[in-house]
């Protein structure tokens, strides 16, 4: 065994704990699946090494798999760049209105990711009086209410104005929530935050500018726990180019 199987029988070996982890926490919806069959990936690479399969394809296949790899690569580091571009939004002070966007709620109330995202929109509430919420998030097939309504009574909870809070409980995606969210308020003229966590916050302000928002920045929250971050970074890559491919951004 040579040091190339090795190194890819590592990654394999880390790519199928992590997708254990994922799952085990039930984070997000069948992320875990996406970290098993990059296991998968790595595993059929070793094989391939250990077999020495490259040595026997013809030049040409060796070429176009090459380029495929090399175009994969490049992409992906260009799409993590552009997501990481949107770490450190800090948002303006004063805006007209916030969304907040949703993501998925339990018997229990909001999941660690919507907390952070809730916890984000409370501090910039607290410090900015005059500004709205905008609570956005409709039911999903796995989630026993509305994410609207557990972030509603999360910011009141926590002794945000009841008056301050639009409720948006219809959108199942970002498109949707931003969508719905903006015929609450004038496009043109309102000055609007967009705040979601970190990874998420270059694709959100690029769909909201597609749609016509003209005055929009971004409010990251943190993702916490940090072990969820590789994940979310890596169903963020292909929620990216989705959007990209079907015109939102």
């Amino acid at each position: 065994m040579n040091i190339g199987e090795i190194l890819v029988g590592i990654l394999a070996l880390l790519c199928f704990g992590y997708s254990a982890v994922i799952y085990g926490v039930h984070s997000g919806a069948g992320t875990f699946l996406l970290w098993a069959a990059l296991g998968v990936f790595f595993v059929c690479c070793a094989a391939g090494i250990h077999f020495h399969v490259w040595a026997m394809m013809p030049v040409w296949l060796q070429r176009v798999l090459a380029a495929a790899v090399g175009f994969g690569i490049a992409l992906f580091v260009a799409v993590e760049g552009c997501i990481l571009s949107g770490f450190g939004a800090k948002g303006e002070d004063n805006l007209d209105y916030i969304i907040v966007l949703g993501a998925q709620v339990r018997e229990n109330g909001p999941s660690s990711v919507l907390k952070n995202r809730l916890n984000a929109a409370y501090d910039y509430l607290m410090e900015n009086e005059s500004t709205l919420c905008i609570v956005s998030g409709g039911q999903g097939s796995n989630e026993p209410y509305a994410e609207a309504q557990g972030m509603y009574e999360y910011l009141v909870a926590k002794g945000i104005s009841s008056e301050r809070i639009l409720v948006e409980d219809q959108s199942l995606n970002t498109v949707q929530n931003i969508t719905n969210s903006s015929a609450l308020f004038d496009k043109e003229t309102a000055r609007v935050g967009i705040v979601t966590s970190n990874f998420h916050v270059f694709r959100s302000v690029r769909i909201a500018k597609k749609l016509g928002i003209q005055n929009v920045c971004g409010i990251a929250a943190r993702v916490w726990p940090r072990y969820f971050l590789p994940s979310n970074m890596l169903r963020e890559f292909f929620g990216v180019v989705k959007d990209f491919l079907r015109g939102n951004i």
